[in-house]
């Protein structure tokens, strides 16, 4: 199943998760915790963060002082590559879980390759804590074809994510299309380039048939892959509400083709799977 462009969900080896997502990146103290409470607010139901990112505690008391429910969000967290060795992965993991005041986490993520302990030992401590009921799914960050499938061939449970940088100047085609291929979620990070987005005179000439921005029509542009979601940071409410507002339009298949030959083209197999070759 792919993204349902109307409720905003993709269901991706067993995990629902919501498309959009606030990123936290370079967000602490009460500036991070300010932005999760407001995006709770307006009706995000998918947060991000990790131990590297040094704001989960802030994270957790916003969604503890959120009227929204727990269980109608979805948390992600990351173990810091330097954890990777079982036993840090076990107990960092714990102590992420401290900080966010929570019995479990919806999603953990190994951050990015790491040589303090092999992929396969990792991803084992990681089932550990599924199995222990700290964790609901596993997934990866920053991982290339070949590692992703070493991770699905070492976990016992389906890996849901692989978490990576994916913009329109910076596709990873090989990547999405064997996402999209087996079903695995692709979680776009710095899906607006920085920035770089909002003054692309081809994103705001798509925009103007809309009356949406650059910004928007890239969020667009992404979650209307098959299952792709995007994780925009945002700290103003107006930005955070702003790229909330991608649901009620829809990109044509050229112009999800516009956009995606931002980067020099299109490989064969994703135009097929996204219906515009």
């Amino acid at each position: 199943m792919s993204t349902d462009s109307t409720t905003g969900t993709v269901l991706a080896q067993g995990a629902d998760v919501p498309a959009l997502g606030l990123g936290t990146a370079r967000m602490t103290g009460e500036d991070c915790q300010r932005a999760v409470e407001t995006a709770l607010a307006i009706g995000y139901r998918h947060v991000d963060t990790a131990q590297m990112y040094d704001n989960e505690a802030a994270v957790g008391r916003a969604i503890a002082e959120s009227d929204v429910d727990r269980e109608a969000v979805f948390i992600v967290t990351k173990v810091h590559p330097s954890n990777a060795a079982p036993a840090a992965v076990r107990e960092s993991t714990r102590e992420s879980l401290e900080r966010l005041e929570l019995q479990t986490v919806d999603l953990l993520l190994l951050h990015g390759p790491s040589d303090a302990a092999p992929l396969e030992e990792t991803i084992g401590a990681m089932n550990d804590l599924q199995h222990d009921g700290l964790v609901d799914h596993v997934g990866i960050s920053n991982f290339g074809v070949d590692g992703l499938k070493h991770a699905i061939q070492y976990s016992e449970t389906p890996i849901v994510t692989n978490q990576v940088k994916y913009h329109p100047y910076h596709q990873p085609d090989d990547l999405v299309a064997y996402c999209i291929e087996n079903e695995i979620l692709v979680t776009a990070y710095s899906p607006l380039a920085e920035g770089s987005v909002v003054g692309d005179d081809r994103l705001t000439a798509i925009g103007d048939v809309y009356g949406k921005s650059a910004a928007q029509v890239t969020l667009r542009w992404l979650i209307q892959h098959p299952y792709v979601a995007a994780i925009p940071k945002a700290a103003r409410r107006t930005h955070i509400e702003a790229n909330a507002d991608i649901f009620d339009f829809e990109l044509s298949p050229e112009e999800m083709r516009t956009v995606s030959e931002l980067d020099g083209g299109l490989s064969d197999q994703l135009a097929v799977q996204l219906g515009v070759n």
